[in-house]
């Protein structure tokens, strides 16, 4: 391993990626996608652990025992049909890498590989997680209740950000992404003829009193100091123009950065809905889907992966937080963290059809990866008994 070359690597990562991204599986069902990462880690003689997980898969490098570092990358993809004339385009339908986990996984396997490389040197272990289902929020549960995190002191993970330019690296102290909840609302009422509405019991009345009252559940309910999103996103009833339907059914998503805000909108979102069905006597239903919680960056920690951003030829800038889900932030209810945004300077956003990700920052983020990686082995050596 001592012989590596880099350009070599760079341009190997950079033909996995484009291979991942042609051939995307969707969360819990990336078996190629793990079959490739297990190849590739082979290859290059590092091991992969033995834990039970049906998609991914989780790597170490360093000795068999010692202070532990996690890295973490993300593997699957979204239901989105893709919209690019890219060589190496999508070629499953309605299935596409729009969110750059490709760009995680060929970054964090680039990672592995420079680690192995100083193997004999690291004063501990360094144990890369190939985590499957991050869009659906269930993957990181299901690392940690396979024992993955087991002694671990530290976690680091990434994301692209196609908003920040080529060459930025941008973390924070405290809240950086959002808290993702899911509700749904079924208003059962009573149908009629359009012309007689006397003799029904209008839900879509009923349901548009309740996109108009959620517009109130941030403020008038969450301190001006905190953030928080309430986004109703469907709305279905009917079959006819002259037909009072039965029912209707409403959809959306609530983000926030606080505990205490996430509980009190689920508190008043209930009161407001059931108060708004006994005021017009119909049943309505309320199912509240709680997601991640907001990622939270320990301070100590987001301060030493800017510095190592820095040292590794990165512009590093705090940050804005982002209303965005990710499901790192489980991990970080377990163990000390911190998550990086990686700037890729493209035009399009993350979940469009027409998403791609800049090539030239791979490398140079595989290289970030494993510098930070060691550092903070070193760090723990030098800090904690």
């Amino acid at each position: 391993m001592s012989d590596l070359n880099y350009q070599a690597l760079g341009e190997q990562l950079v033909a996995f990626r484009h291979e991942l991204h042609r051939f995307p599986e969707l969360s819990n069902q990336e078996f190629e996608t793990t079959e490739r990462i297990r190849q590739q880690l082979e290859k290059y003689q590092i091991r992969v652990l033995p834990f039970s997980l049906e998609t991914g898969l989780v790597a170490e490098v360093g000795p068999q025992n010692g202070r532990l570092v996690v890295l973490r990358c993300d593997i699957d993809a979204l239901p989105i049909d893709e919209q690019t004339e890219l060589s190496y385009r999508s070629q499953r339908a309605g299935v596409m890498h729009a969110c750059g986990h490709d760009f995680h996984s060929s970054a964090a396997l680039g990672a592995a590989i420079l680690l192995k490389q100083q193997e004999a040197s690291l004063p501990g272990r360094v144990r890369i997680l190939f985590q499957a289902a991050e869009e659906t929020g269930q993957g990181a549960p299901q690392v940690i209740a396979a024992g993955a995190l087991k002694d671990a002191r530290v976690i680091f993970g990434i994301h692209n950000d196609p908003s920040l330019p080529a060459g930025v690296i941008g973390s924070k102290a405290g809240p950086l992404t959002a808290a993702v909840d899911r509700f749904d609302i079924t208003v059962t009422g009573t149908g009629s003829h359009a012309a007689k509405p006397h003799q029904g019991n209008d839900p879509v009345v009923i349901a548009a009193q309740i996109v108009a009252a959620a517009q109130t559940l941030i403020s008038r309910n969450v301190s001006s100091a905190d953030n928080a999103v309430v986004s109703i996103t469907q709305i279905h009833s009917g079959s006819s123009w002259n037909v009072i339907p039965d029912s209707a059914w409403l959809e959306g998503t609530v983000r926030s950065f606080s505990q205490s805000a996430r509980e009190r909108i689920e508190q008043r979102f209930r009161e407001l809905v059931e108060g708004i069905g006994a005021a017009f006597a119909a049943e309505v239903r309320f199912n509240w889907h709680a997601g991640p919680p907001s990622v939270v960056n320990d301070a100590y920690w987001a301060d030493f992966a800017l510095q190592q951003a820095t040292e590794s030829g990165f512009d590093a800038r705090v940050v804005e937080a982002s209303p965005i889900g990710e499901d790192f932030a489980f991990y970080q209810q377990q163990l000390p963290g911190a998550f990086m945004m990686i700037g890729t300077g493209e035009p399009y956003a993350l979940h469009h059809p027409a998403f791609r990700v800049n090539d030239e920052v791979l490398f140079p983020t595989s290289r970030y990866l494993a510098n930070l990686a060691v550092a903070a082995l070193h760090n723990l050596q030098s800090t904690q008994p």
